[in-house]
């Protein structure tokens, strides 16, 4: 990934270990990299950004009677 960025091999483990943190635009970098927005990447409730992302972008796009549906169905499965 750190060459994949443009950087030596040590950059990305640096930025992991905490011996050095990106500038904003690096990170936006890494969030771009890694399918995410800055958001998804602080969330620590969203075990699969880019899936629910996809979701999220797909469930825009219908009527009102299909999110109740769709609504109907999660909290099924909640249960």
């Amino acid at each position: 990934m750190s060459i994949e960025l443009g950087h030596s091999r040590s950059y990305i483990q640096s930025i992991s270990s905490g011996r050095s943190l990106p500038s904003m635009t690096e990170f936006l970098a890494i969030c771009d990299y890694l399918g995410v927005t800055p958001r998804d990447f602080f969330d620590d409730d969203i075990s699969n950004p880019p899936l629910i992302r996809e979701a999220v972008d797909k469930l825009k796009t219908l009527s009102d009677g299909d999110l109740l549906l769709i609504l109907t169905m999660i909290n099924r499965l909640q249960s």
